[in-house]
């Protein structure tokens, strides 16, 4: 599980590439690190309160030209932005395994993922529908538009550096609103280069108002200004279910929008009629992926007590044999956790499980940042397995009926994603039924971890509510607007009221 050195070194390199300028750059600015092989690169300039300040009225500015573009012109700076992303996949997709940990295919996907959401939202800026509706009054049309917001705050996470903020940005920018982005503190260089990338795409659409999209590199202070000021109209904040109640608690004392990605504990239930070689294979991915660090992550495996036993024999193989170290490498499938406290968390996690009942079937040890998976069967939904450790830890649980499967895959504080593994028709239909899966998604066949960009992404209960990406999603980002217009030479009043002067 060595790594080879210079990480930090590379992504310098990939920086300038990038066209990230030297003034980014500020001995006493924020520290970089690579989880890689802990190496620290040059510190970066972080926002002061005066620089926060300055964005917030840029953004403020910006909003007030922004919002009379029309949307399908709007769509062709996000069009640009896709080019230069796809210009820029591979050295981005690096810089993300390079300051994330990811495999490089994962560091991949992240970039696709800008691509993909590029692409759909160009196509939404003709699309930004509304209604007509039917008026009780003669000589009356009554209509319900969508208008432009404001200003969107969008605070991302580590474990996807890049993706959520595209998510975010490409939706905001064509429904007319500006972007000021605070990256994670762990993950910033990621941040900056796509800020690079974004500035090439302002520069060739030539007439987009100055403060349109910002970066705001420092720590929680900034988060925290972001979400108090009632210049911002939407806070879209991922991360922890402790963090996200601090944001919306905030905004919602200024009656303002957050929308929040949060939390996920997500399960897959296994029946006895499951194809195993698929569920095997869907268990490695889901619950290994990112080294355990995605809000989709599998972590808990809820499995027919008749078929336990075979499974988890075949998933102790399979984990024995997961190839560990520099993410870089070829064949490597799980590289570091992301830092030193989510290792300690690692161990934590694992002690108490062991203190709670539970076996450990395979895994549970670790060298620096760099963990063993592991597999603990547990006697019941303990308080470790009701909380979401961001490593690749593995409960399982055995059931006897589908009603009881189901009861525990909702037992639990979080709501973000879910699956069930089956032939049965009657219990796929039951898992996405009103009485089944409580989550904001629900798979069939299909792992928990990952999703497509057409549908709207995020979950319920402490996942925080939040939807962002494809289907009406978009909707966040603008305000709706009822219209009645009279045509008539009359003026009746609605519900019939006479009122004669």
């Amino acid at each position: 599980m060595t790594a080879s050195p210079a990480a930090s070194q590379d992504a310098r390199a990939l920086l300038t590439r990038l066209g990230v300028p030297e003034t980014t750059f500020d001995p006493a600015g924020l520290p970089t690190r690579s989880p890689i092989d802990g190496s620290t690169g040059d510190p970066v300039r972080a926002a002061d309160a005066a620089a926060t300040e300055a964005a917030l009225a840029a953004a403020t500015t910006a909003f007030h030209a922004w919002r009379r573009i029309p949307a399908p012109r709007r769509g062709e700076l996000v069009r640009l932005l896709g080019e230069e992303l796809r210009a820029s996949r591979d050295d981005l997709a690096m810089l993300v395994t390079l300051e994330a940990g990811k495999i490089v295919s994962e560091g991949l996907g992240e970039v696709q993922e800008m691509i993909d959401i590029c692409d759909f939202a160009v196509g939404l800026s003709r699309q930004l529908y509304g209604l007509t509706l039917p008026s009780e009054r003669p000589g009356h049309h009554m209509r319900e538009t969508w208008q432009p917001l404001g200003p969107v705050a969008v605070i991302s996470a580590f474990n996807f550096p890049v993706a959520v903020w595209a998510w975010n940005a490409a939706l905001a920018l064509v429904c007319g609103d500006p972007v000021i982005w605070k990256p994670s503190e762990k993950t910033p260089l990621t941040a900056i280069a796509t800020h690079a990338v974004m500035q090439r795409a302002l520069a060739r659409f030539g007439d987009a108002p100055e403060g349109l999209v910002q970066l705001l590199v420092g720590g929680r202070e900034v988060g925290e200004t972001l979400a108090a000021d009632p210049r911002v109209a939407l806070v879209s904040a991922t991360g922890s279910t402790r963090m996200g109640k601090a944001v919306a608690t905030t905004v919602a004392g200024r009656l303002g929008r957050s929308l929040l990605e949060l939390g996920g504990n997500n399960a897959m239930i296994v029946t006895p009629s499951a194809d195993m070689d698929m569920a095997v294979r869907a268990i490695a991915f889901s619950a290994v992926g990112t080294a355990g660090q995605r809000c989709t992550t599998l972590r808990r495996l809820l499995v027919h007590e008749d078929v336990a036993d075979a499974l988890i024999e075949r998933l102790a193989k399979a984990y024995a044999t997961l190839p560990i170290g520099d993410p870089r490498q070829d064949g490597v499938l799980v590289g570091p956790l992301i830092d030193e406290d989510a290792a300690k968390g690692f161990d934590t996690a694992i002690t108490q499980a062991v203190e709670q009942g539970g076996q450990i079937v395979v895994g549970g040890t670790r060298d620096g940042s760099y963990v063993r998976p592991a597999i603990v069967r547990m006697p019941t939904q303990s308080a470790v397995v009701q909380h979401e450790t961001f490593a690749p830890i593995l409960y399982v649980l055995t059931w006897k009926t589908f009603e009881e499967a189901v009861a525990m895959q909702n037992a639990v504080p979080q709501g973000l994603s879910s699956c069930v593994f089956t032939d049965s028709v009657r219990d796929a239909e039951a898992f996405l039924s009103a009485w089944g899966s409580d989550c904001g998604i629900a798979n069939v066949n299909i792992g928990p971890s990952g999703a497509e960009i057409g549908g709207a992404f995020g979950g319920e209960k402490d996942t925080g509510g939040g939807r962002e990406s494809g289907s009406d999603a978009w909707k966040s980002y603008m305000r709706r607007q009822t219209q009645t217009v009279n045509f008539s030479s009359a003026l009746p009043l609605a519900q019939g009221v006479k009122f004669e002067v």
